[in-house]
This record gives C-alpha cells, sequence and structure tokens, in this order.
C-alpha cells in the first residue's frame, strides 16, 4: 500500500538544537529510496507503507543510539485505493484551482 506521511521526530534529552538528529532522519529516508520533502515543522514522505515504516523504525533506533533518550514523533498518514496520489499531486491539484 502506497502512503503519504507527514512526520516530525521530536528527540528529547539533546539539548536545545534537534538539527542534527532531523539529519539523520533526513539521510534515513534518502538512503530508503524514499520521496521526501522537509519543511519548517517535519518532513513529508511517501512509498510503500512497510519501507515508510521502517525508515521511521530506523530513525527512531539510530537517534536512540546517537543520544536521545525519548523520542516523540507527531505523525499523519494517509492512503487512497481510488487511484494512485502522491505529494506533489496533491499540491498541483490546489495550485490549479488557484490559477
Amino acid at each position: 500500500m502506497y502512503v503519504l506521511m507527514d512526520i516530525m521526530v521530536s528527540p528529547g534529552g539533546v539539548g536545545l538544537s534537534v538539527s542534527p538528529y532531523v539529519a539523520r532522519c533526513q539521510k534515513i529516508f534518502d538512503e530508503a529510496g524514499l520521496t521526501y520533502t522537509m519543511h519548517g515543522f517535519g518532513t513529508n514522505v511517501e512509498g510503500e507503507w512497510d519501507e515508510v515504516m521502517a525508515a521511521v523504525k530506523r530513525c527512531h533506533d539510530e537517534l536512540h543510539d546517537a543520544g536521545a533518550v525519548r523520542i516523540t514523533s507527531h505523525i499523519k498518514l494517509s492512503t487512497r485505493n481510488d487511484r494512485d496520489q502522491t505529494m506533489a499531486d496533491k499540491v498541483s491539484s490546489v495550485q490549479e484551482k488557484l490559477s
């Protein structure tokens, strides 16, 4: 099943700056071959369900190994069974209506 996900990973116990931890998750999404786009409050990720969830697990595993005592991930998921849809499709649909 294809899934669109919005995720914000919040590592705890690492001080004020979490950017090194966010960067590590970006690398994990890249290494997994997923389509992803970072934004100001998280990352949009898309791909096959099992691959996306495996990448989320890997983020948690590696951030714990890097010193994060506690990790909270805020996740929104979207799936469809009537047609294929990507993140770019969703944005294009709105942009067309704005034209």
